[in-house]
């Protein structure tokens, strides 16, 4: 049976620890060689993509990125004919997607071991990338506490997620109407995590070890700008914030960042933030995930 992954809970704790002992590998085996990977892409990304081919290239690999234009999933071909004519080439496919079920349907279709580089519901790689840098911040992963500031969104879903998975405590501060439901709530609960919930950020960060944050608006919710904004006003991440931590606290992002909104500069750029460490563990962690993968029965 092909593996995939598809979210962060495909995965059992101890895949999930092996995934990140092997990003740390510095000299991982070509288990790409001679072959290569499809990076489909329906929405863009400098760091998915770039984090994406470079994982392939140092598993020996080549990867072919594939821009929404070319392809047309369920436009110019339904994505299952897309998944059958790809699996025919490549020894595995990453998608970039708005709807999840697409990632469903070309994993069900494809033969070959398919990745979530992101969906509307979820964004496991970056998962993977931000507990990689939690554990080279702290050195240990268990027993630390994740405070997610904003909307309860794929990636925030995704990070309770793993930390459920490797022993993390996770609490989110998020408005109404911008929380996690309650399908939400019981899929935490299953990977043993039970979310703290709050609409008060400063509730939230007293006391976290890691604070982390992403954009109010993303890819796809424009028309919904101003909305968002009133409804976050005060959740802005600030030095104010940041001081609430627990000693040697830090802050992520995944990137981009609207400076002035979900965080202010000054945090983006002060001695708390390991954003370009986390950025960088973005191609670390894919790596570690496509060779573990590979190795699946």
């Amino acid at each position: 049976m092909t593996r995939h992954l598809l979210e962060i809970d495909d995965l059992a704790p101890a895949d999930l620890i092996e995934i990140l002992d092997r990003a740390e590998e510095p000299a991982p085996p070509p288990a790409l060689a001679g072959e290569g990977m499809a990076l489909l892409f329906e929405k863009p990304s400098a760091r998915t993509r770039n984090s994406m081919e470079m994982a392939v290239v140092q598993l020996g690999g080549h990867p072919v990125t594939i821009r929404p234009d070319e392809v047309g999933l369920d436009q110019r071909e339904s994505t299952e004919d897309v998944a059958r004519t790809l699996g025919c080439y490549h020894a595995m496919i990453g998608a970039r997607v708005f709807e999840h079920s697409k990632i469903e349907r070309l994993a069900a279709n494809a033969g070959v071991p398919v990745v979530n580089m992101l969906s509307d519901d979820g964004h496991p790689l970056q998962a993977l990338a931000d507990l990689l840098t939690i554990r080279q911040v702290f050195g240990e992963l268990e027993g630390r506490t994740v405070a997610y500031i904003g909307d309860a969104n794929n990636v925030a879903r995704s990070l309770g997620l793993g930390c459920g998975l490797a022993g993390l405590e996770f609490r989110v501060a998020s408005p109404a109407g911008y929380r996690f439901d309650a399908g939400d709530i019981d899929r935490l609960r299953a990977v043993g995590v039970e979310p703290q919930v709050s609409d008060h950020p400063m509730d939230a960060a007293r006391g976290a070890d890691v604070i982390y944050a992403d954009v109010w608006t993303s890819m796809g919710q424009e028309d919904e700008r101003p909305s968002r904004l009133d409804a976050f006003a005060g959740y802005t991440v600030d030095d104010e914030m940041m001081g609430a931590t627990a000693p040697g606290g830090v802050f992520l992002h995944c990137l981009p960042a609207h400076p002035g909104e979900e965080v202010t500069r000054g945090v983006l750029d002060g001695s708390t933030s390991r954003i370009w460490q986390q950025a960088e563990n973005r191609m670390h962690a894919a790596r570690g995930a496509l060779w573990w993968l590979l190795d699946q029965p």
